[in-house]
C-alpha cells in the first residue's frame, strides 16, 4: 500500500527529471549550434578578408603540393590553381622559368632551415609586379614542415617608385641645367648662408668684382654692393631672411671703372640661405631719364600748339592735358585734380556747355568711353550750343590708353564758307565778263575758265572739264584759226606768263572772220592768266575811223589850199582898190573937187575896214584848221584888259 501510494510520485519525479534533462540537452544543442554557426561565419569572414587582402597566401607542402586561392592564379595569369609548385610555369603564363627556379630553391631552403626569403617576380606577359615573402608555416596551419609564401601586388608602388626615380633623375638634370644657367647668366648671382656669408657666386659676379675665381671671392668675402645707409649687403640679406620676404633696391656701384645702377634682389630660401642677383639697369635709367626729358619737352611743345591734346592711361584717367585743351573745355584746376576719368571730364565739360546737346547724355558718354577698347582711330565733329565747331580725334595707344586731340575749327569753317562764297563769286564774275578768262598752272594744265572762253574758241565743255594741257588745247584751237600756225603764239604767251613770269600779248584772226586779242598775265600764286577779247567790232570801227581820218586829212589839205587861195584872191583886189584910191588922193589922177575927195576918203576907209575883216576871217579860219602860228608870252592881265577896253571904247 505504501509502495502503491508513492509510486505515482516517483514516476512524476522521474518524468520531471527526464523533462529537465531533455530541456537541458536541447538548450545545449542549440548553444553549440549557435557557436558553430558563429565560428563558420567568422571563418568565412576571415577567408573573405584573406581573399580581399593585398597579400595572398601560398602554402607549399613538403611534397611540393600547393594551396592557394583562385585570385592568386589570376595574378599569375593562370586559369586555375595548379597542384604542384613546378606547375606555376604554364607555357607562356605564370612565373618565368628562372623566377620559378629561384622560388623553388628558396622554398626548399626555407623548409629545411626555416630561413625566410624575399623575392620579386613579374608574370609572363603582364606588367604586374609581385613581391614574395616566405617563411616556415605554423604547425597549426600545416604540420609537416610546409612553407607559407605571402604574395603582395605592389604594381602601383613600383610605378610610383619608377616615377620617383624618373623625377629624381629629371630633378638632378634640372639642377645641373639650373647651375649651368646660373653660371652662364650675364647678371651677377650669388647665394648666402643663413648667417649672410657668401657661399656661391657665378662667373658674372667674379667678373664684376674683378676677382680671379669664385673660390677667391668666397674666401675673401668680396662684396659686389657697397654699404648703403650703414647697411652691408650681408645685413640686408639677413633682414630679408628675418622678414621671410624678398627685398629689392636700386643701388649704385662701380663695375669695370664705371659707375652703374643695379637693381639688387635678396630672396630668402627658408633655412637654406638667401639667394641674390643684380640686374644692370644703367641703360634703363638712362632711357628713363631721356624719356622723362622727352616727355617734358613734348608736353612743353604740346602747350604751344593751338590744338588741345589730352593723354589718358589704361585706367582711363587723365595723365596730361595741355593748356589749349583746358581752355577749349573750360576746365578749372579743381577739375584737373586727382587725374579725373574720361566720364568725369565729360561731365565737367557738359556743365561748362562744351559738349553737344544730346537726347540721352549717359548713353552718349558710354559711347565715348568705348573709345578705349576701339582698334581704329575715331574722328567726330561736335557742334556746341554757342556755335563753336570742334574736331575730335580719339587715337587708342598700345598701352591701353587714349590720346585725345581737339581742334577748334570754327574759324576754319567760317573761312571755308567765305572761301566757297568767294569761289562762287569768282565763278559768277568770270562768267559775266566780256573777256574770255583761263588760268593755267606752271605745268601747262588748265585750271579755271569761264563760259565765254569756250564760246570764243568754239570748244566743248566736256573737253574743258578734263583740264587739258596747253598742247592739247592748242591742238583743238589750231583748226579754227585763219592761219593754224599762229596757234603757237597763244602757247608762247601762256609759257611766258607761267614760267618766265612776264606779260605778253598778241592778236589772232579766226577762220570765221573774227579777230581776237589775247594777253598773258602772271598771277601771284604762280599760275598764269590768259585773257582773250573779241575785238572784231572794234577792228571794224578802227578801220572806219582810219578811213574817216584819211578823209579828214584830205579835207584839211583842201581847206588849207582854199585858205591860201582865199588869202591871195581877197587881198589882191583889196590892195589894188586901196592902192589906186591912195594914188587918186595923192593927185596922180588929177585934181578932184571936195565931193570927189570925200569919195576917195570913203573908199580908203572902207578898204581898211574890209582888210581888217578879211584878216580876222583868215585868222579865224586858220585857228579852226590849226594853222595859225601863235606866239606865247607872259603878260599882266589887268593892263592888257584895260588896254583892250580903252581901245574898244
Amino acid at each position: 500500500m505504501i509502495v502503491a501510494r508513492f509510486l505515482p510520485l516517483l514516476i512524476g519525479l522521474l518524468l520531471a527529471a527526464w523533462t529537465v534533462a531533455a530541456a537541458w540537452a536541447v538548450l545545449s544543442a542549440r548553444a553549440r549550434e549557435r557557436r558553430t554557426e558563429n565560428q563558420l561565419r567568422s571563418a568565412r569572414r576571415l577567408g573573405r578578408m584573406v581573399e580581399e587582402s593585398p597579400a595572398l597566401p601560398l602554402l607549399v607542402r613538403s611534397d611540393g603540393r600547393i594551396e592557394a586561392s583562385l585570385r592568386l592564379a589570376q595574378w599569375l595569369g593562370l586559369d586555375a590553381v595548379p597542384q604542384y609548385l613546378s606547375e606555376l610555369d604554364g607555357k607562356g603564363r605564370g612565373l618565368p622559368k628562372e623566377k620559378l627556379e629561384e622560388l623553388t630553391e628558396a622554398v626548399r631552403r626555407c623548409q629545411k632551415t626555416a630561413a625566410p626569403f624575399r623575392m620579386v617576380a613579374t608574370p609572363h606577359g603582364s606588367t604586374r609586379s609581385l613581391a614574395l615573402r616566405g617563411h616556415l608555416a605554423d604547425p597549426q596551419v600545416s604540420p609537416g614542415g610546409a612553407a607559407l609564401v605571402w604574395v603582395f601586388d605592389f604594381s602601383d608602388s613600383e610605378s610610383e617608385l619608377n616615377r620617383l626615380r624618373e623625377e629624381a633623375a629629371r630633378a638632378r638634370g634640372d639642377f645641373h641645367a639650373l647651375v649651368s644657367l646660373i653660371e652662364a647668366a650675364p647678371m651677377p648671382m650669388w647665394f648666402r648662408r643663413a648667417d649672410g656669408e657668401l657661399q656661391l657666386v657665378n662667373s658674372a659676379y667674379v667678373t664684376a668684382v674683378g676677382a680671379a675665381s669664385a673660390e677667391a671671392v668666397v674666401a675673401g668675402r668680396v662684396e659686389l654692393i657697397e654699404t648703403v645707409e650703414g647697411l652691408t649687403p650681408a645685413q640686408v640679406a639677413r633682414q630679408a631672411s628675418a622678414k621671410n620676404a624678398p627685398i629689392e633696391r636700386v643701388v649704385h656701384t662701380t663695375i669695370g671703372g664705371q659707375r652703374r645702377a643695379l637693381r639688387v634682389s635678396d630672396l630668402p630660401l627658408g633655412e637654406d640661405g638667401i639667394a641674390g642677383y643684380a640686374v644692370d639697369i644703367e641703360d634703363m635709367e638712362e632711357m628713363s631719364r631721356s624719356f622723362r626729358a622727352f616727355r617734358d619737352a613734348q608736353r612743353a611743345l604740346l602747350d604751344q600748339l593751338s590744338a588741345g591734346v589730352a593723354q589718358f592711361d589704361a585706367k582711363r584717367r587723365l595723365t596730361f592735358a595741355n593748356q589749349p585743351f583746358q581752355r577749349l573745355f573750360r576746365l578749372s584746376a579743381r577739375n584737373m585734380q586727382d587725374q579725373p576719368a574720361l566720364e568725369r571730364l565729360l561731365d565737367a565739360a557738359r556743365d561748362a556747355g562744351r559738349v553737344p546737346e544730346v537726347r540721352d547724355f549717359p548713353v552718349w558718354r558710354r559711347e565715348k568711353a568705348a573709345w578705349f577698347s576701339s582698334e581704329d582711330t575715331q574722328e567726330e565733329a561736335w557742334s556746341l550750343p554757342n556755335g563753336t565747331h570742334l574736331r575730335i580725334v580719339a587715337q587708342p595707344v598700345p598701352d591701353g590708353g587714349l590720346l585725345l586731340i581737339v581742334e577748334d575749327r570754327t574759324e576754319q569753317l567760317r573761312l571755308s564758307a567765305i572761301r566757297d562764297t568767294l569761289l562762287r563769286t569768282r565763278t559768277a564774275t568770270f562768267d559775266s565778263l566780256f573777256e574770255s578768262i583761263a588760268v593755267f598752272a606752271p605745268d601747262g594744265r588748265m585750271q579755271l575758265w569761264n563760259r565765254r572762253f569756250a564760246a570764243d574758241w568754239g570748244l566743248e565743255s566736256e573737253f574743258l572739264d578734263t583740264h587739258p594741257h596747253i598742247e592739247n588745247l592748242l591742238g583743238k584751237i589750231a583748226p579754227r584759226l585763219k592761219k593754224p600756225d599762229e596757234a603757237e603764239l597763244v602757247g608762247n604767251v601762256v609759257k611766258a606768263a607761267t614760267l618766265d613770269r612776264t606779260e605778253r600779248g598778241g592778236r589772232i584772226a579766226l577762220a570765221d572772220g573774227r579777230m581776237l586779242e589775247f594777253a598773258g598775265v602772271p598771277l601771284p600764286d604762280g599760275n598764269g592768266l590768259l585773257a582773250v577779247l573779241d575785238i572784231t567790232d572794234s577792228q571794224k570801227v578802227e578801220d572806219a575811223l582810219r578811213e574817216s581820218n584819211a578823209a579828214l586829212i584830205e579835207a584839211d589839205a583842201i581847206k588849207t589850199r582854199f585858205l591860201a587861195n582865199m588869202s591871195y584872191e581877197l587881198r589882191n583886189p583889196l590892195n589894188s582898190i586901196g592902192g589906186f584910191a591912195e594914188m587918186l588922193q595923192a593927185g596922180l589922177g588929177g585934181d578932184f573937187n571936195d565931193a570927189g575927195r570925200d569919195y576917195i576918203s570913203s573908199i580908203l576907209e572902207a578898204s581898211g575896214e574890209l582888210g581888217e575883216h578879211i584878216d580876222s576871217l583868215l585868222d579865224l579860219s586858220q585857228s579852226e584848221a590849226g594853222l595859225l602860228p601863235l606866239k606865247k608870252e607872259e603878260i599882266d592881265v589887268m593892263p592888257f584888259v584895260r588896254g583892250v577896253v580903252e581901245e574898244r571904247a
